[in-house]
């Protein structure tokens, strides 16, 4: 049996009908615009220069020698944020801690500031804590490399404006979701002091590529029609409304790598959408994104004890960190 709609739009004269297909085709462009954020063809620019070998040094200290990095471990965090700050400092930056209590035991984020010292600003932020007693090498040790080499070119070149790069710690279960997280920690100091955020970014996990095709899931059906099926792109994540913002990171990412960059702006009810610490800075009210492997939707060790420093392509790693480095400097303009 025929659908209903077919047949009354079957029974409309050739004029009605190619109105409403021409009308479905724009829905379904607009759709796509609105989901995909396209930045449209743009010129390469020469790249900054990101260590391959540096990026895995970090990450082998970060989850082999320093691990495990859950809240099971406050020793081990403490450790890992001294080696951050450590590295913060051997940067131009202005480092501090800053010291939050969960109960009786005292955590802290990590700190670099570059650029003018006061102003609108950037912050670009990872987390250096692990969900249970893994290695956590994707999970986020390859976001916390990417955020110390950041440091070190920051450091190099100064931003037009100011740019905050933080290490954040206890964004993972059992403190999800919750005000100790340490980016909702830092996210209503700023909003407390009612500093100016122009933009906040997100790495969470971006170390992860597969060129197997049928590697990359996704968190609705049909999106495969929009994206890859192999897991070989990074991802920036945005939130509806913010289209302008993820298409900006988009444009400034191609432009410095060859690297694939994809991107979605979706409601938060989208599984991952809103699963790192940008979420705490839209609940601030300050715009974020998220870049991303895209998690477990191709990692299949994902919070799991396999998440180790050989699985992860320190070479496309590297191209991630300088196209954010560029879409850094770009917002900073």
């Amino acid at each position: 049996m025929e659908h209903a709609m077919d047949v009354r739009i079957r029974s409309l004269n050739p004029p009605c009908r190619e109105a409403l297909l021409v009308l479905a085709f724009f829905l379904a462009m607009a759709f796509c615009f609105r989901l995909t954020a396209p930045s449209f063809a743009a010129d390469k620019a020469e790249p900054a220069f990101v260590d391959p070998a540096r990026l895995e040094a970090h990450v082998r200290t970060l989850s082999e020698t320093l691990g495990p990095r859950d809240a099971g471990h406050p020793g081990n965090l403490d450790r890992a944020a001294s080696y951050i700050r450590s590295a913060f400092e051997q940067t131009r930056g202005k480092t501090w801690d800053q010291p939050f209590q969960v109960g009786r035991t005292t955590y802290r984020n990590v700190v670099a500031a570059f650029g003018p010292p006061s102003g609108e600003r950037i912050v670009v932020g990872a987390h250096y804590d692990t969900a249970g007693p893994y290695p956590g090498a994707d999970d986020n040790a390859s976001g916390v490399a990417g955020l110390i080499e950041l440091a070190g070119l920051l450091g190099k070149a100064p931003p037009a404006s100011r740019v905050d790069l933080v290490a954040y710690t206890l964004e993972e279960p059992p403190f999800f979701r919750s005000e100790h997280m340490g980016s909702a920690v830092h996210a209503r100091a700023l909003k407390a002091e009612g500093v100016a955020v122009r933009a906040m970014l997100s790495l969470e996990m971006i170390g992860y590529f597969t060129d197997a095709e049928d590697s990359q899931t996704f968190p609705a059906p049909g999106l495969s029609l929009f994206y890859p099926t192999a897991g070989n792109f990074i991802a920036v994540v945005g939130r509806l409304g913010e289209g302008g913002l993820v298409r900006r990171i988009k444009k400034a990412m191609s432009k410095a790598s060859s690297l694939p960059v994809h991107s979605i702006n979706a409601p938060r009810f989208l599984s991952g959408v809103d699963f790192s610490d940008h979420l705490n800075y839209w609940e601030a009210g300050y715009p974020a994104a998220m870049i991303t492997d895209t998690a477990f939707y191709r990692n299949p060790n994902y919070h799991a004890a396999t998440d180790t420093p050989d699985t992860l392509d320190y070479r496309r790693m590297a191209q991630v960190v300088a196209g954010v480095y560029a879409a850094v400097l770009d917002l900073a303009r």
